[in-house]
């Protein structure tokens, strides 16, 4: 049977709103596009392409065959909210279209291409205080996944355990840094095990089997950049909640495809014990796994929203501190809460 194949742009009531995705082949715009079908918001999704290559290339939205499109003013046009999900050079480019065409469309960006925009606003609805409000005109760039777990996880933890101070690894996925990430460390495992020569075009070191602090010196962006963004993303959330204690933090890159897990070390004004700990963190967003039951594990997290937390234990060295472990899924938690974003935004933005 020959798939329904139908316009992004014509088969639905033009009554509804323009959602547009560019960059909807990459893995975070796959997710988004599941999270919109599934959260069902008020608008034609169009499906846009990052890059040439991407144009006419036949893809699946809400169980249905559909088009990608071209990234360009004829499918940008009448979009009323864009959510940036490609490559840095396709965000640069669709402000370009829309400020050439003169459009008000609400921008989310994924990327954090627009992060130093004057524009911007970092958002993270699921730990954002209550009533907070971003300009009409803002570029909406969503919080790193990692910095939004930490976050969500240290303002849980503080409401009834205040935090003196705090330590964070956090054990970075493959799919952060995109299909090619992902490629590479897959192609990496395999010449690993058939002793051929390791590709190295992402992380110019060997991934596979391996854990790496760094990454080589030819490699396109280095770690220590991303490190960064999630320090400075943590702190600005953290800061919007008065100003809690952030950790000391080191990004490490992980020989896994996807999710994110953390290792956080923290300390207390007072002695709290393990179950009261869970007790603490138990809520919609944090699933606690208690003491006699299964870590958490990034696997386990595939397609989950919120973080989990478990395998907590207080410190034999100082009975003033706890070690937990944390996982997320990285790409549903940044959809997640770009949706968020979108289906707060006034109605005539979406």
């Amino acid at each position: 049977m020959r798939p329904r194949i139908r316009s992004t742009r014509l088969d639905r009531p033009h009554s509804l709103p323009v959602a547009a995705i560019v960059g909807s082949a990459s893995l975070v715009g796959r997710e988004l596009r599941d999270l919109l079908a599934e959260k069902r918001l008020p608008a034609r999704v169009k499906l846009i392409g990052a890059g040439a290559e991407d144009a006419g290339l036949l893809t699946e939205q809400a169980g249905e065959a559909v088009i990608m499109t071209a990234l360009d003013e004829d499918n940008l046009g009448e979009a009323r909210l864009v959510f940036l999900a490609g490559s840095a050079e396709s965000s640069r480019k669709t402000l370009e279209i829309l400020t050439r065409m003169g459009s008000q469309a609400a921008l989310i960006d994924l990327t954090s291409f627009h992060e130093d925009s004057p524009r911007s606003r970092l958002r993270a609805p699921m730990v954002e205080p209550p009533g907070f409000e971003a300009p009409p005109d803002a570029i909406h760039v969503i919080a790193h996944p990692a910095a939004i777990a930490l976050a969500l996880f240290l303002i849980r933890l503080e409401r009834a355990h205040p935090v003196s101070r705090a330590v964070a690894h956090v054990f970075e996925p493959a799919s952060e840094r995109g299909q090619r990430g992902i490629n590479e460390l897959k192609e990496q495992t395999a010449s690993l095990l058939t002793f051929k020569r390791v590709p190295k075009r992402v992380f110019d070191d060997q991934l596979g089997f391996n854990m790496l602090a760094r990454y080589g010196s030819e490699a396109p962006e280095a770690l220590e950049g991303f490190e960064s963004r999630i320090e400075r993303h943590l702190a600005t959330l953290l800061a919007a909640r008065g100003g809690l204690v952030a950790p000391s933090l080191r990004l490490i890159q992980a020989p896994v495809f996807h999710g994110h897990s953390f290792s956080v070390w923290a300390e207390f004004d007072q002695s709290p014990q393990a179950a009261a700990l869970e007790r603490a963190l138990a809520s919609e967003e944090i699933d606690v796994r208690r003491a006699g039951h299964e870590a958490p594990t990034a696997v386990g997290m595939a397609g989950q929203g919120g973080i989990a937390a478990g395998a907590i234990q207080v410190d034999r060295n100082n009975p003033r501190a706890a070690w937990f472990w944390l996982a997320a899924d990285n790409l549903r938690l940044a959809a997640a809460n770009a949706v968020a974003v979108a289906r707060a935004l006034p109605a005539e933005a979406r």
